[in-house]
């Protein structure tokens, strides 16, 4: 389903469910110190409900299924939803096809809502309420992300680059470590309790790393193909020319957890 909001990109339209393949393949990244972070919070853990919002293929109900929790999760997407159930043959996790904003679950139901990912993609007019209504009295709001860090990473800025030159106006361009920003109108329904941000190095191969960039919304969900094919080649070359076979590139991770106030 095409997004577009003058808010991002400049309002240039994207639909992740282009990426779905690339997705499936190369967006799986997260180290284990990512979950572990999550496990530690005492979150996701056997004996609650958790909703997964802006799911996409499922990563984060796929990686933390084994540790007990009830998963619900749902994306705007159909694409994506259906990566997500190919992916999680065996697991049993109810995906759904739905906006955010039109959740409609009964109050009460979740013991913790995750969005990893994606929470700037959400409404807070709308959004805010509905999680505070769906949640139980004490649950959580668990924000999630992970990003290269294109000042301290030679790959990651050089692949940063390449993509501007292609899609001007993408607006992920140039992170630094910093907190999950979290709009004042959820503080409203929610109360932060804690956020932690780290560095940690994430592997990848040459082709990992192009279907991973491939894979962002200033490419794979925005371009057409024949512009996504010609910043594939270039990208391709630039890694056979400077980058080694296999290498890490710098990221940080962040998470940002509020509890609801009831």
């Amino acid at each position: 389903m095409e997004i577009r909001d003058k808010n991002i990109d400049g309002g240039r339209a994207f639909d992740w469910g282009r990426t779905s393949a690339d997705y499936a393949k190369y967006r799986d990244i997260y180290p284990q110190i990512f979950y572990r972070k999550i496990l530690g919070r005492g979150l996701c853990i056997a004996g609650q409900s958790v909703l997964d919002i802006g799911t996409g293929t499922g990563v984060l109900p796929r990686n933390l299924y084994r540790y007990g929790a009830k998963w619900t999760a749902v994306d705007l997407s159909p694409e994506q939803i259906a990566a997500a159930r190919t992916l999680s043959e065996g697991m049993s996790i109810d995906y759904r096809v739905s906006a955010t904003e039109e959740l409609d679950f009964p109050e009460n139901s979740f013991d913790v809502i995750t969005a990893c990912q994606c929470f700037w993609y959400f409404d807070p007019e709308r959004t805010s309420p509905q999680l505070a209504r769906m949640l139980k009295p004490g649950g959580r709001l668990l924000l999630l992300y992970m990003g290269w860090l294109p000042k301290e990473d030679k790959i990651a800025d050089a692949s940063e680059k390449l993509v501007l030159r292609y899609n001007p106006a993408w607006a992920s361009a140039g992170d630094t470590i910093h907190p999950i920003p979290v709009p004042a109108r959820y503080l409203k329904e929610f109360e932060p309790v804690y956020h932690e941000e780290y560095r940690l190095a994430v592997p990848f191969t040459r082709e990992s790393w192009n279907g991973r960039m491939r894979a962002c919304r200033g490419i794979g969900a925005s371009l057409p193909k024949e512009e996504i094919a010609a910043w594939e080649e270039e990208h391709k070359r630039m890694l056979a020319a400077s980058a080694p076979q296999r290498f890490d590139v710098l990221h940080y991770a962040a998470l940002a957890e509020l509890r609801v106030r009831k």
